[in-house]
Order: structure tokens, then C-alpha cells, then sequence
């Protein structure tokens, strides 16, 4: 009965997390190289991680901050409600989530790295 009220990576999602992992974004791997081993800020974050039913981009357990990436098929109607509902239920169950397009993590790298960390707990 425990994994039916799991909330993090349900094993019925295990084999999507993997083939995400494995075909991430140009954004999502440049984010990574920066997020990645602990290196940043001395946090752990994980890639492709599932909170209920929602496989998120990043996210960081120490914090409950989850970091997610939007490229262009994020920027229309239908998408951006799901996301906002998806961000949401996410929220409710006690995580922070934060967003950032695509092409802000490639020219504003350090102002989005400088948001991520002031998520951060004091």
C-alpha cells in the first residue's frame, strides 16, 4: 500500500524518467553541467524527478524546489494552462517551483543561477 501514497519517483514511472534522462533538452544538459555532483551552492539536485504523476526538470529535495524549463512548446494556450495546474498541484503539496525559458538559461546563466539559489532556505 505504501508506493499507491508515494509521492517521489513511482516505480510506474521509473522507465519515462530514464529515457528523459537520457534525451534531455540542450537547456535541461546545459543547466545540468552547473547543478549537477553538488557543485552548486553545495545542493543535490536531480534530473527528471517524479512528484505524483509529474516528472519534473529538476529538483532540489533539501530545498523542495523544483526547477522546470520551458521551451517553445510550453508557449500556447492549452500548454500554459496545464502548467500553471500542474504547477499548482505541485505547490500544494509543499515543493516551490520555479520556471525559466529555454533561451534564459543560455544568455542570462548567472541571473538564473542568482534566482535558483534565492529559492534557497535561509
Amino acid at each position: 500500500m505504501r508506493s499507491k501514497n508515494r509521492v517521489h519517483n513511482k516505480p510506474e514511472l521509473r522507465k519515462f524518467r530514464k529515457e528523459l534522462r537520457q534525451n534531455l533538452t540542450p537547456a535541461e544538459a546545459f543547466l545540468w553541467k552547473h547543478l549537477k555532483n553538488g557543485q552548486f551552492e553545495g545542493r543535490k539536485f536531480r534530473r527528471q524527478h517524479s512528484i505524483e504523476n509529474f516528472i519534473v526538470d529538476f529538483y532540489c529535495a533539501s530545498e523542495k524546489l523544483v526547477i522546470e524549463l520551458d521551451g517553445q512548446v510550453h508557449f500556447n494556450e492549452e500548454s500554459q494552462i496545464y502548467d500553471k495546474a500542474r504547477q499548482e498541484q505541485i505547490e500544494s503539496l509543499g515543493f516551490t517551483v520555479i520556471r525559466f525559458e529555454n533561451k534564459m538559461v543560455f544568455d542570462l546563466l548567472p541571473s538564473v543561477l542568482l534566482e535558483i539559489k534565492g529559492n534557497f532556505k535561509k
